[in-house]
């Protein structure tokens, strides 16, 4: 069987709020949100963006590549995750095309923020990141501001031999 010439990753990631550091959210710190409990900095976009960088390349998840027993990387930013996840996708013979990030809570608002939240991700892995934001209108645990959440949806090419 041939191997596919694009292939598309979803990721999804999900954190508390907690005590600790301010917010790191799409690769920006937001000084006056309370920050997301994790053994990195809980960057739910950046976070989402390795998974869907991982699962288009068949290379398992973010746990499975930086896992929660690895002391280098508590308290590691997302952005630096999301570049060594998408060097780590490169050396696997795939090419980024691009990643789509939605994060999912009632704070903070996003938009104002939204160009350099985008260009934040997209140096981190040097491609194209697009970022939006939802709510959930009140429902479930990002709807009650317990904590955040994002989905993303990563498009890889094959690169030739």
């Amino acid at each position: 069987m041939n191997s596919p010439v694009h292939r598309v990753g979803l990721g999804f990631d999900v954190h508390a709020f907690g005590d600790g550091p301010p917010l790191a959210l799409a690769g920006l710190t937001w000084p006056d949100e309370v920050g997301l409990t994790g053994h990195s900095d809980g960057d739910v976009a950046a976070h989402a963006c390795c998974d869907a960088l991982f699962t288009a390349a068949g290379m398992g998840d973010l746990g499975s590549q930086f896992g929660t027993d690895d002391p280098h990387m508590a308290g590691a930013a997302g952005t630096t995750l999301l570049a060594e996840a998408a060097r780590r996708v490169r050396a696997a013979g795939w090419g980024i095309d691009n990643i789509a990030v939605q994060v999912i809570g009632n704070r903070p608002r996003l938009g104002p923020r939204r160009a350099a939240a985008e260009a934040a991700l997209s140096a981190a892995c040097a491609a194209p990141v697009t970022v939006a934001a939802t709510s959930t209108d009140g429902l479930g645990f990002t709807g009650r501001g317990e904590g955040l959440a994002a989905i993303a949806t990563a498009l890889l090419h094959r690169v030739p031999e």
